[in-house]
């Protein structure tokens, strides 16, 4: 009656406090609901609604100078901590009742109490927007406010962990408890950056009232929006510890009161790792659609730490915290990952498009789970390692595909390039290629023999790739496969790579890069097995000289290899004379090939070769040298091939070349330099000059000869190029300390600013 006749909030207040002091401590347990819950929270809440209309009405014109409308607001802020107090102790006074209290008979208490509490602390977070430049006229009121909804939303806590669900009306109960749930988690976003120590224990709250009643709530919890509000907090309180390290880094000095928050916020990181590592034990079998979001909290993390180039600069010691604390704390949530097939299925997928900042991380995470992976049962390795099998599968790589293709991304970090720290790499301070290849012929070594395909399939792939680190990275790693299985898997191996070199058409970079790793498996194979290479692929055979073009004859045991060259020469030597013996010679279709298995051939068996076959091979030479000219050389690519495989020909033979043939090979040069050639021919002509200091120049050819040698090195020393300018400078230093022209030395040096940088040079 009194309630029903008076529009008065304080009035109300007084109704309400005798209420709850008076008639409430008499009420049976089981009758609470039905004869109080149920009529008067509805009409406190009612006044709990006027009382904040009330206020954000007022706030809008508060003044310092509107000294009424301030003690109007004052007192709006008082009443609404007088109606908190009094809900406070309603539920203080229901926890003393029992130790179990049965949910249905206290429901409305505790959804009017979170929508209390919710409301409240939105007003507290929104108060500087709200009351604009006079927050100082109620900051005390305001501070009160936030106070007493902290206890009352502590206290409620306090009873929902007496709450039993299980009873005759079960299905209500676990809809009332899930909402309950839900409703907490919308209150953890309001104050994740009010306070620390409440935003924690709301979410343990969250967190152990999902795990208490896990049997009947599991399959109705919206299992995704709380583990998104995790790894949002997570990652929230994460960037918060960069940020004050990036503070104090910046100013230079660990202020003791900036220290202390980030070791209170490193805290509060590994309190959320934990959580999420527990929670997501217990609930992996409802978070398939939680995958991306778990990837991306890997990423964004590792997007924070060395060696990514996004890292910002704070100190080591801060950094080395944040790994301790809360790194490790976050490592256990892989392996529970590694099994799940969804995070599998996101982590390799094909159409995986990250900004460039993510790509060193996707890169660590995968090295992170190659780490792990090992101690999973067969068949988890075998889901990470075989890639999608199926149409109805979703497409994704297998770990090494996915591994080389993130390597290959993290061009930045490469190129600058990082060092990985020594916390990652084992103590040592290693560069990030170093690290990866280390990794990854770590993995490799404990890799299953049922997943060699896939692997073999991965290696093939990125070492025909268009990126040449990666395929460096992926030779690296096949040569380690070589040496740490058997000899016949070495053997196998490169038989298949010498294969797919003969049934390459043409030149181009995938060919090159076989032929670097073939020629390193062969100095991994077993003897027998190099015996058994040669009888394959015979040397004496004009189809196999594109093979072995490729490969060093110094993998094999001397006998062999003397018997090797001897053969390639004489191939190369048929296949020469027969192109020889066309029209138009090499102008039309060079016999490069052929060129490149006498090279070979005359390199590995050096004096030893037949003199009736050095003389051979040399007279071929010339004839070849003879009928090239210096403008078809400039302009056909394949000419220039065959003159970059002449000219080293010719340097094999450098003491027993004829007069003629000098001075053709130094006009052709002299000629060809004007036209402007590519380096790589400019290359091969320092290769050339640099072995002139062993010929002595026959006194009838000097005057030919010595200007012009002198005119190349000159203008090579001169080129603007770094890399022939580099290689003019060790070709000349050869020549000059080598040769017996002394009068030839200083005819290359034709400029004051050539001669300095030579000098230099020398002086190292």
């Amino acid at each position: 009656s009194v309630y029903q006749n008076s529009d008065d909030w304080s009035e109300h207040i007084r109704v309400l406090r005798i209420l709850t002091e008076m008639f409430l401590p008499h009420i049976n347990l089981s009758e609470l609901e039905q004869t109080f819950f149920s009529k008067v929270l509805p009409k406190a809440m009612q006044l709990f609604d006027d009382l904040l209309y009330e206020l954000s009405s007022q706030a809008k014109g508060l003044t310092s100078q509107n000294a009424e409308l301030c003690k109007a607001v004052r007192n709006v802020l008082q009443t609404m901590v007088q109606l908190l107090e009094i809900l406070t102790a309603c539920v203080r006074h229901i926890c003393t009742l029992q130790e179990s209290v049965p949910l249905e008979s206290i429901r409305s208490l505790p959804f009017s109490i979170l929508y209390v509490v919710k409301t409240t602390f939105m007003h507290c977070k929104d108060s500087e927007s709200l009351y604009s430049g006079c927050l100082h006229l109620i900051s005390d009121l305001l501070q009160a406010l936030f106070k007493e909804t902290y206890s009352l939303q502590k206290q409620l806590m306090e009873l929902l962990d007496m709450i039993s669900v299980g009873s005759a009306s079960a299905e209500e109960n676990v809809a009332d408890m899930v909402s309950v749930i839900h409703t907490v988690l919308e209150i953890c976003a309001v104050i994740s950056n009010m306070d620390h120590a409440l935003h924690a224990n709301t979410w343990k709250f969250i967190i152990k009232q999902s795990l208490k009643h896990q049997p009947l709530l599991q399959s109705h919890l919206k299992h995704k929006d709380i583990l998104c509000g995790l790894c949002k907090d997570t990652l929230f309180s994460f960037h918060s510890c960069v940020q004050l390290a990036e503070q104090m880094k910046l100013s230079g000095m660990q202020v003791t009161i900036d220290q202390k928050l980030f070791q209170k916020t490193v805290k509060l990181c590994r309190f959320f790792a934990n959580s999420l590592v527990h929670y997501t034990k217990e609930f992996i079998p409802f978070l398939s659609d939680c995958a991306s979001q778990l990837h991306q909290l890997y990423l964004q993390i590792y997007s924070k730490f060395p060696p990514s180039l996004y890292a910002p600069v704070i100190f080591e010691a801060h950094q080395d915290e944040m790994s301790r604390v809360f790194l490790v704390a976050l490592d256990p949530l892989i392996h529970q990952l590694l099994p799940f097939k969804p995070f599998l299925e996101q982590v390799l997928s094909e159409k995986l498009d990250l900004s460039p900042e993510l790509h060193l991380p996707q890169c660590r995470l995968l090295i992170t789970i190659m780490d792990k992976l090992p101690s999973q049962p067969e068949d988890v390795q075998a889901l990470w390692t075989t890639g999608s099998q199926s149409s109805e599968e979703s497409p994704r790589l297998s770990l090494f595909s996915a591994l080389f293709l993130g390597f290959q991304q993290c061009s930045g970090e490469l190129s600058f390039p990082v060092c990985v720290p020594g916390d990652m790499a084992n103590g040592q301070t290693v560069t990030l290629y170093h690290y990866v290849c280390v990794q990854l012929c770590a993995f490799i070594a404990s890799t299953p023999p049922a997943c060699f395909p896939p692997l073999e399939r991965a290696l093939l792939g990125a070492v025909l790739g268009s990126s040449m680190i990666t395929s460096l990275l992926a030779m690296d790693a096949w040569c380690f496969l070589a040496r740490y299985g058997t000899a016949d898997l070495c053997a196998h191996h490169a038989s298949v790579i010498a294969h797919v070199i003969k049934a390459s058409p043409g030149e181009c970079h995938q060919l090159s890069a076989l032929g670097v790793l073939l020629r390193r498996m062969l100095f991994l194979m077993a003897p027998e097995h190099q015996v058994e290479f040669t009888q394959k692929f015979p040397p004496e055979e004009a189809e196999n000289l594109s093979l072995w073009q490729h490969i060093s004859l110094k993998a094999l045991p001397p006998e062999l290899r003397e018997e090797v060259a001897r053969q390639l020469c004489a191939a190369g030597l048929s296949q020469c004379r027969q192109r020889l013996g066309g029209r138009g010679g090499p102008r039309g279709n060079p016999p490069n090939t052929a060129l490149s298995a006498l090279l070979a051939g005359c390199s590995s068996a050096g004096d030893s070769l037949e003199a009736g076959l050095r003389a051979a091979v040399l007279a071929a030479a010339g004839q070849l040298w003879a009928r090239l000219q210096a403008k078809q050389v400039s302009s056909q690519p394949c000419l220039q091939q065959t003159l970059g495989l002449l000219l080293p020909l010719l340097e094999f033979f450098i003491q027993t070349l004829d007069p003629q043939l000098i001075v053709q090979v130094f006009a052709m040069q002299a000629s060809l330099l004007e036209l402007d050639p590519p380096d790589h021919v400019r290359l091969a002509m320092l290769d050339l000059l640099s072995s002139m200091g062993k010929l002595f120049i026959p006194q009838e050819i000097q005057g030919q000869v010595l200007p012009k040698l002198a005119c190349l090195f000159a203008s090579l020393l001169a080129d603007k190029t770094w890399l022939i300018f580099q290689h003019a400078l060790e070709a000349f230093t050869q020549f000059a300390e080598a040769t017996r022209h002394e009068d030839a030395v200083p005819l290359c040096l034709n400029s004051e600013e050539t001669k300095n940088k030579v000098v230099c040079f020398l002086a190292k």
